[in-house]
């Protein structure tokens, strides 16, 4: 298996790398420390694993940077197919990372009340815990709306996957079908929230596009189809 002189595998390696760290960040931390609905334990978690929450601050942040180089790589493999659509996919991950990274101050102003500095001594420690709570929300929700983007990016991935002709399409068929379920879901969850969860049940089936298709870059690689360039100079010499 050869990364180097592969692009897609080279692509994929990057892909699961930063998805993986995207989990660590976004699933386990969260899914160890927040109790939801008990500010209370949630706080008494985070103050006793602080380097836990941390890691998952730095992971975010980590993780949102890696994937600019994700989307770049992708734009390389796949500019021959259509050059306009691979710069709309790296422009619609690029404008998402800036809402990721101003939304980690939700988690580090969380860790400062959890924490009790000085200046916070005017608020009793049940006042501090709520409120470490709501930014953990705030957080929540802040991704909700970067969510979007993650889902838009994958429509013109999709369809420059569809067209390539390098690649099976229906890859191609679930990055666009995975670009829906993002951005239904996050739509019902600043909308219509009470519908959130039946929604999210609905789309099950439909998120394991990208993920079927990061991992077929990993394993089976692709290279862009030969261009025409060589054939012409060819024929000058």
């Amino acid at each position: 298996m050869s990364f180097t002189n592969n692009p897609g595998r080279f692509a994929g390696l990057l892909y699961v790398l930063t998805s993986i760290v995207g989990f660590f960040a976004m699933g386990y931390v969260p899914g160890r420390l927040i109790v939801h609905g008990n500010a209370a334990a949630t706080a008494n978690n985070i103050a006793t694993f602080e380097t836990l929450f941390r890691l998952g601050i730095a992971g975010d942040l980590i993780g949102h940077a890696g994937f600019i180089f994700v989307a770049l790589a992708l734009y390389d493999l796949l500019k021959g197919v259509d050059q306009r659509h691979a710069s709309l996919m790296v422009i619609l991950i690029v404008v998402s990372v800036p809402i990721a990274f101003l939304n980690e101050l939700n988690s580090i102003a969380a860790l400062v009340l959890v924490r009790g500095a000085d200046f916070l001594s005017i608020f009793e420690k049940p006042q501090r815990d709520a409120l470490a709570m709501l930014f953990l929300n705030l957080h929540s929700h802040g991704f909700g709306i970067a969510e979007i983007f993650w889902g838009l990016w994958l429509f013109p991935l999709g369809l420059l996957v569809y067209r390539s002709g390098f690649f099976p399409r229906i890859l191609g068929v679930l990055l666009m079908a995975r670009c829906f379920t993002y951005v239904v879901e996050s739509l019902t969850s600043l909308l219509l929230p009470q519908y959130e969860d039946i929604v999210s049940r609905w789309m099950m089936p439909l998120r394991f596009g990208e993920l079927v298709f990061m991992f077929w870059l990993l394993i089976m690689g692709a290279k862009p189809n030969p261009l025409a360039a060589p054939a012409s100079s060819a024929s000058v010499g």
